[in-house]
């Protein structure tokens, strides 16, 4: 078997349980917003030797594809693939409250950056945003599992913690965004 297919030769593809689609199908744009998240953490992993940070990008990594393979399902029984659970949810609503206690709440926005993990954290931050987004269009034409929505809100949170973690670990200090006005 080969790995093209022609398909996407005329802008079509196969999408699980619908036959084809148009490649700029909200299910589609979905998928690949959650491909280039899952792809940006194994960015993140290969510029870190932080081996919990490793462990932690490699579940959600995990969770990604269980993530992928819920919204596939999405028109099948609920047993027939695997879903994001309220455990999903709880777990990184877990993680997010442990890190917070330990940093607090900035007193205002921070710049994305600081130490090379902290800024692919951030940029998966806001990857994670767009995934959302696509999921949310998605719901126009699926019906979803509801905890995926949950699971990607939070997933965002997450990123945002971590990344202030990882500054924190090296001491690196979070800057704030200089404001400047236009005079009159």
């Amino acid at each position: 078997m080969k790995i093209y297919t022609k398909i996407g030769d005329a802008g079509k593809t196969t999408f699980f349980g619908c036959g084809l689609v148009s490649k700029d199908d909200p299910r589609i744009e979905a998928f690949g917003a959650l491909d280039e998240l899952n792809s940006v953490l194994g960015l993140t992993i290969s510029f870190t030797d932080d081996k919990v940070l490793i462990s932690i990008l490699t579940k959600i990594q995990n969770d990604l594809f269980q993530l992928g393979a819920d919204l596939v399902g999405s028109k099948l029984s609920a047993h027939s693939m695997p879903r994001i659970t309220k455990e999903h949810v709880e777990e990184l609503e877990r993680k997010i409250d442990e890190l917070e206690e330990k940093l607090g709440m900035p007193d205002s926005f921070i710049l994305p950056g600081g130490t090379k993990e902290s800024a692919f954290l951030h940029l998966s931050r806001v990857i994670t945003r767009r995934a959302e987004r696509t999921l949310v269009k998605v719901q126009n034409i699926l019906e979803l599992n509801p905890e995926m929505l949950k699971y990607i809100n939070r997933l965002s949170d997450f990123m945002y913690v971590l990344a202030r973690q990882s500054n924190k670990e090296l001491d690196v200090k979070e800057q704030q965004p200089i404001y400047k006005y236009l005079g009159d």
